[in-house]
């Protein structure tokens, strides 16, 4: 194998798929990224870890072919360390010579026989193909809402349906609740069909960060009853879906609330910050009493002591005092698109939504933590 290709089409193939290497696992080849000749114009690079397997496209020029598995992070560190000009990669039997310039690196790799086959071809009949923008920032927008990433936690999953040209996203953990709706440019063949799926949130916050260096301008995702592949310009996610009946979010929001309070939200970015820290970690449970146009808040920590702010916020309805794990709140505020925050809110122990002011197409629904009397 022997091949020319620019810097910075190298380096960011190897940054898209090092997302799905195992840095510590049982096989050593699951830490590297498979290169292999595609035609004289292209090379591919996979990585995988078995959940989760990305490929890309690359173009460059190539002399010779073959393929080769050589350590992700360690090519990535060289590479980005290179001058910005043509990089050249020849194999030696399990060693590839990089040289650029009067830079030669020697480093050797893993026979690419012993890499996992990923298949990603898939059928077409069930697929969907929307504008990229929307999609990533709904992923954003609702991805820290789910539990933490587990196999067979369906809550560690994230909702998403195509209707037309609107989007719907929801994730829950049990404790808060994101739901987002988004107007999209539907360019399916089918735009009336119904897209659903169930997908790790795990895979969709890589798809968000590989998107930046991906740069297209449409999604397209294709999906058979267990597995879903997401391309995006010359890349390809392959991932399964999760199977099981995700909870019926939509009736766990509330339909009315007798109390509303707006507030600056950097204002309430700054006061939470300041505040937390004297919070018990244990629990970061943040008192918020919303009283005539003001909103106190406090914390405190019997080992540490306690802490109070206030700040000014439009209410006027009868005084409230709940508490919330501060840090929920503050994913929601650092997410939001919006300088003023609407609050909702029933009573101490109900669920409270959070939504910017500019965008009634997103809420941030949390419930309380009880106080202690």
């Amino acid at each position: 194998m022997k091949f020319v290709a620019g810097k910075e089409d190298l380096l960011n193939g190897i940054r898209i798929v090092e997302r799905a290497t195992v840095v510590k696992g049982l096989q050593p080849v699951l830490a590297n990224v498979l290169i292999e000749t595609v035609d004289t114009n292209q090379i591919k690079l996979t990585a995988t870890d078995f959940d989760l397997s990305i490929t890309t496209l690359i173009d460059a020029n190539v002399e010779e072919e073959g393929k080769i598995t050589l350590p992700a992070k360690k090519l990535g560190e060289i590479i980005s360390r290179l001058q910005d000009e043509l990089i050249k990669i020849e194999l030696n039997g399990s060693v590839a010579t990089i040289t650029c310039k009067n830079s030669k690196f020697d480093i050797i790799g893993i026979s690419a026989n012993e890499f996992p086959q990923v298949e990603e071809n898939i059928s077409e009949e069930d697929s969907i193909e929307i504008e990229t923008k929307p999609f990533t920032k709904a992923i954003r927008q609702v991805v820290s809402a789910a539990a933490g990433y587990e196999t067979n936690n369906l809550l560690s999953g994230v909702v998403c349906e195509v209707n037309k040209n609107i989007l719907e996203m929801a994730a829950t953990d049990g404790n808060r609740l994101a739901r987002v709706r988004e107007v999209v440019k539907n360019n399916s063949v089918d735009s009336e069909k119904v897209f659903e799926m169930l997908i790790s949130s795990k895979v969709l916050a890589e798809l968000s960060k590989i998107s930046v260096l991906a740069e297209s301008e449409n999604i397209k995702i294709c999906k058979e009853m267990k597995k879903i592949v997401i391309t995006i310009d010359k890349t390809k996610m392959i991932t399964r879906l999760m199977q099981g009946q995700f909870p019926k979010y939509n009736q766990l929001i509330p339909q009315t609330f007798p109390k509303e309070a707006k507030v600056n939200k950097s204002d309430l970015i700054s006061a939470l910050e300041r505040v937390a820290v004297m919070v018990n970690e244990k629990n970061s449970i943040v008192k918020f009493e919303f009283a005539d146009n003001t909103l106190k808040l406090s914390g405190d920590s019997p080992e540490a002591g306690n802490s109070q702010d206030e700040i000014d916020a439009k209410y006027m309805g009868e005084p409230l005092a709940i508490a919330f794990n501060y840090k929920f709140v503050l994913e929601f505020l650092k997410i939001a698109e919006s300088d003023e925050i609407t609050v909702q809110l029933n009573t101490p122990l109900s669920a409270t939504v959070f939504a910017p002011c500019s965008d009634e197409d997103y809420i941030y629904l949390v419930m309380p933590v009880q106080l202690r009397s």
